[in-house]
């Protein structure tokens, strides 16, 4: 039976697991206190099933964990760039490592609260996230309006969330985005979709 001292030892290493995104295989480093830690999230799942992203497409992960969206699209865009932000500094050090790990110079992480953070001209063809199911109503407006705000016309926005939260979703990307589309809806979660119009 292990000591304390042991299995302290043992938990604070690094997680390491391997998983293939959108057809390419990835390596993780992770640690606990960060989401799911341990494996791909069935939501980040099923939303990378759904997502589309063309070659040179500059792309934004809101809320990136370890980062295993963001790599995903680095990986589906290599003319493109990615942007990861969190409000997690673990999760942003550790989306960084994911990246130098995997050999990706297209993504990178920084620490931010949606897009606060985020230089006043940047323009995304892409916005995706996996948003967490208490990020509060308040949160969810300011994020949502400032994806509209930093995506191009004709940009694509696509959001995994839990399925209580599907008709919330539906209402506000048709208020803000002035329309929606359910791409998939799964036992658990739901993938929303809409474009920036204009």
């Amino acid at each position: 039976m292990a000591t304390t001292k042991e299995y302290l030892n043992e938990i604070r290493q690094d997680i390491r697991f391997e998983a293939e995104l959108c057809g390419h295989p990835l390596k993780f480093l992770s640690t606990w206190g960060i989401f799911s830690p341990r494996e791909i999230d069935s939501g980040t799942d099923l939303l990378l099933k759904y997502l589309k992203v063309n070659p040179s497409d500059h792309c934004f992960d809101l809320g990136c964990g370890y980062g295993p969206i963001g790599l995903a699209m680095a990986k589906m865009a290599p003319q493109g760039q990615v942007l990861m932000v969190d409000k997690d500094f673990m999760a942003v050090e550790y989306s960084n490592k994911n990246a130098q790990l995997n050999k990706i110079t297209n993504a990178k992480a920084i620490l931010s609260n949606g897009f606060q953070h985020i230089p006043a001209d940047s323009k995304f063809d892409v916005v995706v996230s996996n948003v967490p199911a208490k990020v509060g109503k308040e949160m969810m407006t300011i994020m949502l309006y400032d994806a509209l705000h930093f995506m191009k016309p004709g940009g694509r926005i696509y959001l995994v969330t839990i399925n209580g939260l599907r008709d919330y979703m539906k209402r506000n990307l048709q208020e803000v985005f002035g329309n929606y589309d359910k791409l998939k809806q799964g036992k658990d979660y739901t993938v929303s979709y809409a474009e920036k119009l204009k």
